[in-house]
């Protein structure tokens, strides 16, 4: 019979782990690849085939060589352990899916992120991914604001409401990381768990793109979609 993968703890990857790709490029089978971790929550941007909805998720990125067939292989470590489901790629067109050919440019599913998932379907739950309860269009560089997640609306009842974000409001880290924009926001609360409690560092504009005052931290606990 077959031996049963070992999976690992994506959540413990640092930039620079050295990990192997392994899957069938192009119909080749058994084709292992080696690279390095070369970025952690990653936003990549891709669409389903059937419903072909948007998806936003927090990728591991590797320079691994990933290639159309590698989809749904194993990003592994070097003590065999899975931590990460190869999943698209970036091409020298520019975008993020399964088609084209390596750049070295690959991008997977952190294993903890796709357990979770799995752990509530086989409870018959729905999947659910952690989110703080506010729309966010554009970038803040859009409004003259030096980077951010512009916020657009706030959800009424929500963590995010009841922590006084307003519209207009920019976020501009989580716990500390950077946010550059709207997919690096859900990207980065992504890659927690609904229930867990983040410090948001906002920043407060007027209509005109002029930030107002000095950022404040709030700390929610985050929902569920």
């Amino acid at each position: 019979g077959l031996t049963p993968a070992t999976l690992g703890d994506s959540d413990s990857l640092v930039v620079g782990d050295e990990v192997v790709a392994v899957g069938a490029p192009f119909g080749l089978e058994s084709t292992v690849t080696s690279g390095i971790v070369s970025a952690l929550n990653r936003p990549v941007t891709t669409k389903g085939e059937r419903s072909g909805t948007a998806t936003v998720f927090p990728a591991i990125q590797t320079d691994a060589a990933i290639n159309p067939g590698n989809s749904g292989g194993p990003l592994i470590d070097l003590e065999g352990n899975v931590v990460g489901i190869n999943t698209a790629i970036r091409t020298s067109t520019g975008s993020s899916g399964t088609q084209g050919g390596s750049i070295g440019l690959g991008f997977a599913i952190p294993i903890s992120d796709a357990v979770a998932i799995v752990e509530q379907l086989r409870a018959g739950e729905q999947a659910t991914h952690a989110r703080i309860g506010v729309s966010v269009g554009v970038s803040a560089d859009d409004v003259g604001l030096p980077g951010g997640a512009l916020v657009q609306s706030v959800e009424e009842g929500t963590a995010a409401d009841e922590a006084g974000l307003k519209e207009g409001d920019v976020i501009t880290e989580v716990d500390g990381v950077p946010i550059t924009d709207a997919n690096s926001l859900v990207a980065t609360v992504r890659s927690y768990r609904p229930g867990d409690t983040v410090a948001l560092t906002i920043t407060a504009s007027r209509p005109n793109g002029e930030a107002m005052g000095e950022p404040r931290e709030v700390e929610i606990e985050l929902g569920s979609d």
